[in-house]
């Protein structure tokens, strides 16, 4: 295996971004990410995301667990798409992002909330490009869909239209960097592999993709319409936020 080409894709900016070197990250408050997705037996969320949900709920001010579990998945789920996302189009590798080796304290911001210690590294063969992207990617989103949509009872199709909505995301913050360097087939590399992702299970119904101009309009919200002082985002579903006694309405 070869060194992952972080550095490369961290130009883009801090959501593509890594921490990497030597050090404990226990010893600075990161846990492994994979303590994230666990639920308690009973099948309530764990510490890890518990306090998670509950630090988005307060930054957000909203009283409304649920809301507030949607857009802490959509905002990790922003994070491992630009990581694998970022350098398969930048330079045609992934690194792996195993949950078993990735840090994170979810009191820092990008890209220090993530920390792999020592040197990544990347994947390689079988699977192609776009396979490698999805692995990377899926490895974290899978275990994060089951943990919030059992713990906060927020639908698997809401779920999945965050995740389409976060990759459309990252893939427009990557597009335009590439075009505004010159980096025009980095550019076409990278909503190709997106596209890849989202016309398959399980993002396939989420959305469409369209590409002139670039953009994507996705079938479900995310309902950050219900956090106060919230409107909608631009690829919602919505064409008007509804009044919040609509939570279930069209979101799920």
């Amino acid at each position: 295996m070869n060194e992952a080409p972080l550095p490369d894709a961290a130009r883009v900016g801090p959501f593509f971004a890594l921490r990497t070197g030597s050090g404990d990250p226990r010893e600075e408050g990161y846990v492994r990410i994979g303590e994230a997705y666990r639920l308690t037996a009973e099948g309530a969320a764990g510490p890890v995301l518990r306090a998670r949900v509950e630090a988005v709920a307060a930054s957000l001010r909203t009283d409304e667990p649920r809301v507030a579990a949607s857009l802490a998945f959509q905002g990790l789920a922003a994070r491992v798409w630009s990581l694998a996302l970022g350098p398969a189009a930048l330079s045609g590798r992934v690194p792996h992002l195993r949950p078993d080796r990735l840090w994170w304290n979810a009191g820092r911001v990008a890209p220090d909330d993530l920390w792999w210690p020592g040197v990544p590294q990347v994947m390689g063969e079988p699977g192609g490009l776009a396979g490698q992207v999805g692995t990377a990617a899926f490895v974290h989103l899978m275990p994060l869909h089951h943990a919030i949509g059992r713990a906060y009872r927020v639908s698997e199709r809401l779920l999945w239209g965050n995740a389409a909505s976060a990759l459309a995301g990252s893939l427009r913050v990557l597009h335009d960097w590439c075009r505004a360097h010159g980096r025009a087939e980095a550019a076409d590399r990278a909503t190709e592999l997106a596209r890849a992702q989202l016309v398959h299970p399980p993002l396939r119904e989420a959305g469409t993709l369209s590409t002139a101009p670039l953009g994507y309009r996705r079938r479900t919200c995310c309902l950050y319409y219900r956090v106060p002082g919230g409107g909608l985002c631009g690829d919602c579903v919505l064409r008007e936020a509804p009044g919040r006694g609509s939570a279930q309405g069209t979101s799920g």
